[in-house]
């Protein structure tokens, strides 16, 4: 299977936020750039153009108002979407309500042809911070796929990825996903849309055993540094991307050397 025109929206999880790379477009590369590079390579002579919509922050009504049409018009054959995370975190949501929004996006985005594929959420359950609104991402996973079924699209089912319950998949934010978790979401994608790739998962970390006076320092450090700051944002109506633009809005081949698209362990 081969895809020409890749267009990817969303929020931070499709921006690429928590794999930086300095030569790319606001610093990040992400999973939807390594599926990107798989695609393109395979594509071969017959041409490849990847657009990546998406804007760290945005909620899903934000993403349909700023992104769906714009990814309609480029015409894709392939389209990724990624939303409602932002909104689920929020002290009140409807959750019928986003899922009903949703559904209207799936189906416009299957009425054009191009293969769609979503994602449920992640399992917060191994997490003592997300773990409170677990009964509300177990719902809307329900809801996403029911709509996925509906309008034929592909699902990548997060909630059953037990490995994202290891911490070294993460950055230090806890919020995204770091280079392996990006790496291991990009393998999962090609293999839900059976694209044949040879991707392989990045190393992990060794995590240092810490004693308990340790842990505590160190979460209280994470408080500091991410969590009050996301709080602030929420508390002001800001975003952390309201100064971001998206990553690469048209059609265009990835400009990076195969030489500097590591595929294995060894080349990260």
């Amino acid at each position: 299977m081969s895809f020409q025109r890749y267009v990817a929206i969303g929020d931070s999880f499709t921006e690429g936020v928590g794999d930086p790379d300095p030569s790319r477009p606001n610093g990040l590369r992400g999973w939807a750039d390594r599926v990107a590079e798989v695609l393109d390579d395979r594509a071969g002579a017959s041409g490849f153009g990847y657009a990546n919509l998406a804007i760290r922050g945005r909620k899903l009504h934000a993403i349909i108002a700023e992104q769906l049409d714009a990814a309609v018009a480029l015409e894709p054959d392939l389209v990724t979407i990624y939303a409602g995370a932002n909104d689920i975190l929020r002290p009140r949501v409807d959750l019928d309500a986003l899922a009903a929004d949703y559904d209207k996006a799936l189906g416009r985005l299957s009425a054009t042809g191009a293969r769609v594929l979503v994602w449920t959420a992640f399992d917060p359950g191994g997490s003592a911070i997300y773990r409170p609104v677990r009964g509300r991402f177990a719902l809307y996973n329900e809801l996403v796929r029911e709509s996925a079924h509906r309008h034929g699209a592909s699902v990548v089912d997060f909630w059953r990825l037990r490995e994202y319950r290891d911490w070294r998949y993460w950055d230090e934010d806890r919020m995204h996903m770091g280079p392996p978790g990006h790496q291991r979401m990009a393998i999962e994608v090609l293999d839900t849309l059976g694209v044949a790739h040879d991707l392989a998962p990045l190393p992990l970390r060794d995590l240092p055993v810490h004693s308990r006076r340790d842990q505590l320092r160190e979460n209280l450090d994470w408080v500091r540094g991410a969590a009050l700051p996301w709080v602030h944002r929420r508390l002001t109506g800001r975003s952390s991307g309201d100064t971001v633009s998206p990553r690469y809005p048209t059609l265009a081949r990835l400009a990076v050397p195969l030489s500097s698209r590591p595929v294995s362990p060894g080349g990260d």
